[in-house]
């Protein structure tokens, strides 16, 4: 049987019959909608906490704590009312005894804290030690000499003298050339080098020392504890360092090419101001104390990494995470990860046999070698 189709009126030319079939409604067509509805967007900013950080730093402790015939012992100093320093005192504490340390905290007063720590410089049951800052006005400068007085082989912050020396030479060895014994870094300094390790904002293909070449950081805060060391720490990794504080901006470099072998300080003119450092730099470090300090983020470039080591919040955490990629809102456990580490590499030094003294190394007849 021949089949005709029809012809369409207008063109006179054949046209295909048109075949009906019945579409099945999907029983769950309501459930798709609604599901498409309720999908948001990948957020564009990811958070990473301190603990998540902090626990490899912990493995390393625990691995090098099991290879140790005896507990180390921490003592703390406390002899402020400051709660941040009685929140540090807690957290050090808590953190030890979780992790196998032993841990005492001696409340002291303003008047004795100079003995005391003297006389634990001399107890050979205590393996480190830490005092909780401020203790005095800052004008008198009395906390800087109490840094100086705790014993260097049991200086768990490292902020005595020799310590500090080799921070800023970008020297990491007390025992050149012989290279057995690594220098002790102050703590949250360090802490802030772990976080951005662990970012990977450190290029591990290049040669260690040089991994943060071609990094531009900003970091708000230039004190002596803690924002001008870690402005150092990054310059002598490589990183062009713009340091951020009230007197001004400094910028802290190896030079072009970081053919130097530690950071210089280059103070900048009044007129260049964080303003010109935070639209070109590719992480925003930021320690201010006090709650009314915020970064402007609107000066911040989009896809910056952010991190705070204030105990205060610098960045408002909803609006930094519509501009940063990277985003961490407090580094307090890695801090306490780090001074449990620099606690056990006390204690390595100290059974190696090898105790270092102010300006040189003592040998085995007790002379000092420089």
């Amino acid at each position: 049987t021949r089949v005709k189709f029809p012809v369409c009126p207008a063109t006179r030319t054949y046209t295909q019959p048109i075949r009906f079939q019945s579409v099945p409604t999907p029983t769950n067509f309501g459930h798709t909608i609604s599901t498409m509805a309720s999908k948001e967007p990948a957020p564009n900013c990811k958070v990473f906490l301190a603990g998540t950080i902090a626990k490899g730093l912990l493995a390393e402790v625990a691995e090098g704590l099991s290879k140790l015939d005896t507990k180390p012992k921490l003592v703390g100093f406390l002899a402020n009312d400051d709660p941040a320093a009685r929140m540090y005192a807690d957290w050090s504490a808590k953190t030890c005894i979780e992790n196998g340390f032993d841990f005492d905290l001696r409340i002291v007063g303003k008047e004795e804290i100079e003995e005391r720590i003297l006389a634990a410089n001399t107890d050979s049951t205590i393996h480190g030690i830490i005092v909780y800052y401020p203790i005095f006005p800052r004008p008198s400068g009395q906390d800087r000499y109490i840094q100086q007085i705790v014993a260097l082989e049991k200086d768990v912050e490292g902020l005595s003298h020799r310590y500090v020396f080799n921070m800023y030479q970008n020297i990491r060895f007390l025992d050149l050339p012989t290279n057995s014994l690594k220098s002790i870094l102050p703590c949250t300094p360090l802490a802030v080098v772990k976080v951005l390790e662990y970012l990977q904002i450190y290029n591990s293909i290049l040669p260690y020392g040089n991994r943060l070449f071609g990094k531009t950081i900003t970091v708000i805060n230039r004190s002596e504890v803690v924002g001008r060391p870690l402005a150092a720490l990054l310059a002598n990794d490589g990183a062009k360092v713009f340091s951020v504080d009230l007197d001004g901006v400094q910028i802290f470099t190896r030079g072009q090419g970081i053919k130097k072998s530690h950071h210089e300080v280059h103070v900048q003119d009044e007129s260049f101001t964080i303003k010109d450092c935070l639209p070109i730099s590719d992480v925003v470090i930021s320690g201010v104390p006090g709650d009314k300090y915020k970064v402007d983020l609107s000066l911040v470039r989009d896809g910056a990494v952010c991190v705070n080591f204030s105990s205060e919040k610098n960045f408002d955490s909803p609006a930094v995470k519509e501009k940063a990629s990277i985003y961490i809102p407090a580094i307090g456990k890695v801090t306490i990860a780090v001074l449990l580490r620099n606690l056990l590499r006390l204690v390595q030094n100290q059974n190696a046999g090898k105790k270092v003294v102010e300006g040189g190394q003592e040998t085995s007849n007790g002379s000092v070698s420089n």
